[in-house]
């Protein structure tokens, strides 16, 4: 008996591991949100939690 039909398939030129490869180099700005600057004011508190006063 001689292989099913399914069992000939041709080899694959690796065209979804290029894309795939192509998608994750590429810079994807739709997941990167732009956060706003850190006011002076924030600093000003992040420090004085970060040295134990909590006033």
């Amino acid at each position: 008996m001689g292989r099913h039909l399914a069992d000939h398939r041709s080899g694959s030129t690796g065209g979804r591991v290029k894309h795939f490869l192509r998608l994750a180099r590429t810079p994807r700005e739709t997941w990167k949100r732009a956060r706003a600057g850190a006011g002076s004011q924030r600093v000003v508190q992040f420090l004085r939690i970060a040295r134990g006063r909590v006033e």
